[in-house]
C-alpha cells in the first residue's frame, strides 16, 4: 500500500504565497513522477506541475513563472513540494498529490487553497 499525506492548504489574498507539501510512504520501489493536480469547481481536474524520478519538470502554462515543484526522499519517506507564489483567485481549487509508480498511480485526499480577491 501506498500513503500519501497532504498539508499546506488554506486562504490567501491575491498576490500571495503557499507551500503545499505530500508525503508518500509505503510500498514504493520505483518512482515515475510525482506532480500536483487541481480541480476547481464546476472543472476538471488538471495538471498543474509534475516533476519525474530524475528531476525533470512540466508546468501548466497558467502557473508557469509562478509555481514551483521540488522534491525530497528521506529513507522511507519520499516528499514532493509546491511552492506558489503571486497567486491569483483563479488558482483556487481543491489541490491533489498524485504519485505515479510503474504500475499504478496514488493520489491524496486533496488540500483547498482559496485566494481572495
Amino acid at each position: 500500500q501506498v500513503q500519501l499525506v497532504e498539508s499546506g492548504g488554506g486562504l490567501v489574498q491575491a498576490g500571495g504565497s503557499l507551500r503545499l507539501s505530500c508525503a508518500a510512504s509505503g510500498s514504493i520501489f520505483s518512482i515515475t513522477d510525482m506532480g500536483w493536480y487541481r480541480q476547481g469547481p464546476g472543472t476538471q481536474r488538471e495538471l498543474v506541475a509534475a516533476i519525474t524520478g530524475g528531476g525533470s519538470t512540466n508546468y501548466a502554462d497558467s502557473v508557469k513563472g509562478r509555481f514551483t515543484i521540488s522534491r525530497a526522499n528521506t529513507k522511507n519517506t519520499f516528499l514532493v513540494y509546491l511552492q506558489m507564489n503571486s497567486l491569483k483567485p483563479e488558482d483556487t481549487a481543491v489541490y491533489y498529490c498524485n504519485v505515479r509508480l510503474a504500475v499504478s498511480s496514488h493520489w491524496g485526499q486533496g488540500t483547498q487553497v482559496t485566494v481572495s480577491s
